[in-house]
């Protein structure tokens, strides 16, 4: 009971210890969502669908304007839901290019998609800002598109870690089972030894008598 304790503890870091490299994550790039994955193509060709990317807050004044035709402008991920210029905004993050910039009691962006044709609905404030795009990892991100689009990622999560919970609890209680084994050979030996030892002093016990 005490190892499936440990293991179930161990478990509990592990767990523990994703939280917290992305909280890490969170403090050092300085955004509440330090890695969003681009689900569209709008960003096509400097950013594909399915890459993993690094954002990192800064101050909005520093996020640098750029134009329509340019590609000078800094990459930026925002929330536009609720928001009342646009039109059905998805739920997830938006990652488009900043190709126009305000001030109006803070600061507003306005953005484009590169391979769109045209820019987005309306100017997005400043609060709404997750971060400036920073680095990327190709590919890495479809892992959580296919999965969230067939509705298995939390299905899959949860069969995971019960596969994983079953494994380190079989592995405790068949090298538990292994150790009584190696108890009892080792007792079932001693106790021949000492048979063996009874035996030889019975012997030398005969032989001084005679």
């Amino acid at each position: 009971k005490r190892k499936i304790a440990i293991a179930i503890l161990l478990i509990s870091f592990a767990f523990s210890g994703s939280f917290l490299i992305y909280y890490i994550l969170q403090v050092s790039l300085n955004t509440k969502s330090p890695m969003v994955v681009v689900i569209s193509r709008s960003m096509e060709p400097n950013l594909l669908k399915g890459d993993l990317l690094f954002l990192k807050g800064i101050d909005p004044a520093l996020i640098k304007n750029g134009t329509v035709h340019g590609k000078e402008g800094d990459i930026i991920v925002f929330d536009a839901r609720g928001l009342s210029g646009w039109m059905n905004p998805p739920n997830e993050p938006i990652v488009h290019r900043v190709i126009g910039k305000k001030y109006d009691n803070g600061w507003f962006f306005f953005t484009k998609g590169d391979a769109n044709p045209s820019h987005d609905d309306d100017w997005i404030p400043e609060s709404r800002v997750l971060g400036v795009v920073v680095g990327r990892i190709p590919y890495i991100g479809w892992v959580k598109i296919l999965l969230t689009e067939s509705g298995l990622l939390v299905p899959l999560l949860v069969i995971i870690s019960g596969l994983l919970i079953i494994s380190i609890i079989w592995d405790i209680v068949k090298n538990q089972d292994k150790d009584e084994r190696t108890e009892l050979l080792m007792s079932e030996e001693k106790i021949k030894s000492e048979e063996t030892v009874e035996e030889i002093e019975f012997d030398f016990t005969k032989q001084d008598e005679s």
